[in-house]
């Protein structure tokens, strides 16, 4: 049997956390991988080292980083020099000749670091195992034999999420969050039994415990509609982080670090048949909605392709597009065009087959998310019908394919109102 385990930021926030991840490694023979994160917020500690890494960057200042990762080490009692590197960077920031991508990585170095000593397990860096190639997509078939070489020779290792490097040996970054992305290479290289990753929270729910007082934990999910989720707003995992354990069918099961006796969810390649016929709810605010309407005579397929041309020019991603007859809009994250708004729209009006581009950037997405969702007739009717019943203006619907899930546009203002609605509705009777 093989484990590997990714422990997030909160598992590893202070000595008493480390402590408590040793505890939980040492319980299982078979936790022989682990990937970590770097040191989080805990109630002692209100900041994560990465944003402290991120605002070092812009101040030259590292005094808090080197307080907090010499803090977990004195306490813990370690060996392990993590003062030659931390005052290597600090020297590299006052003569600024080190780069962000490097600067924000060292969270996750450190902390593996830290861990290696505490455990007696080989520390191997992310950056010679983690390989992206120039385009930043990562090179699969040679992580996946470094990892596993590296795996072989020391058998017990902690290894740095987050990170990697380009071929010419530069630190690449995944986006935040991707320290669950780390772990899930991992697990493909070695072919793990199961991937455990340990976070605060005991498992995955079906709306966001923010929203929903002690909402129903789900006991399992597949692989599909937790990135429909995941994508949707739902934050516990990296949306990315399913996609290498797809291929070999890997089990991934999400776990609480401080209360790992309370449950789990486990996130599989198929989950159990007819287990939940609604599997949860999610959403995310701060969307633009683009309407475009086309002249009626012109090809609607050449227009969007042209309208889909000049998003991909300025690198703007297009989270949905629902359709009409004449007329399509893009759904975008508000963020990804703010700067390039104007120029966007200016381009697309010269396309001679538009005849108008209207704009709201009022728009919130509620995703209602279920496999089995297209086994039983009227369960879209029914779920949009509480929309009208708490007065919520519908702004778009997405189905999705199979009916894995289906997306509805609301204003920003109605997002919670919405995902409260649905649970308090159909949670209990769709379980």
């Amino acid at each position: 049997m093989l484990k590997v385990c990714k422990f997030g930021g909160s598992s590893l926030a202070d000595a008493k956390q480390f402590s408590k991840v040793k505890a939980i490694i040492e319980s299982d023979e078979a936790r022989k991988v682990i990937i970590v994160s770097a040191p989080g917020k805990s109630q002692e500690e209100p900041e994560k080292v990465t944003d402290l890494l991120i605002q070092a960057y812009k101040t030259k200042d590292i005094k808090k980083v080197k307080e907090r990762i010499l803090s977990i080490k004195k306490e813990l009692g370690l060996t392990c020099n993590v003062e030659e590197p931390l005052n290597a960077i600090e020297k590299a920031l006052e003569q600024n000749i080190i780069t962000e991508q490097v600067l924000v990585s060292r969270g996750e170095y450190f902390s593996a670091m830290l861990l290696a000593d505490y455990l007696g397990y080989t520390f191997v860096d992310s950056r010679s195992l983690i390989h992206f190639k120039d385009d930043g997509k990562v090179d699969l078939e040679r992580t996946r034999k470094d990892i596993a070489l590296a795996v072989k020779e020391h058998e017990r290792v902690v290894i740095p999420g987050f990170y990697g490097s380009k071929p010419d040996g530069s630190i690449c970054l995944f986006s935040r969050g991707g320290s669950d992305v780390s772990a899930a290479y991992a697990a493909d290289a070695v072919s793990a039994d199961l991937y455990e990753n340990f976070t605060d929270v005991s498992g995955f729910y079906m709306a966001d415990p923010r929203l929903i007082e002690n909402p129903h934990r789900i006991k399992e999910i597949s692989h599909d509609e937790l990135r429909e989720l995941a994508y949707t707003g739902a934050q516990v995992l990296h949306q990315e982080t399913i996609i290498p354990l797809i291929e070999k069918g890997i089990t991934l099961e999400l776990l609480n670090t401080n209360h790992p006796e309370e449950g789990s969810t486990l996130i599989k390649k198929y989950a159990r048949e007819g287990h939940h016929l609604i599997t949860g709810f999610a959403g995310r605010k701060g969307l633009i909605a683009l309407t475009f309407v086309k002249s009626r005579e012109s090809n609607k397929l050449e227009v969007i392709r042209k309208i889909l041309n000049v998003l991909h020019e300025h690198q703007i991603p297009v989270e949905h597009i629902p359709t009409s007859i004449d007329s399509f809009s893009v759904i975008i994250d508000k963020s990804k065009i703010e700067d390039q708004l104007f120029a966007v729209i200016e381009e697309c009006e010269a396309i001679p087959e538009i005849v108008s581009i209207t704009q709201d950037d009022d728009v919130a997405l509620v995703a209602i998310v279920g496999q089995n969702m297209a086994k039983k007739p009227g369960v879209s009717g029914r779920l949009l019908s509480v929309f009208g019943e708490e007065n919520i203006n519908i702004k778009l619907i997405d189905q999705g394919r199979v009916e894995i899930n289906i997306i509805v546009g609301v204003s920003n203002d109605d997002l919670e109102k919405s995902i409260k609605a649905l649970y308090s509705r159909f949670a209990k009777e769709l379980v």
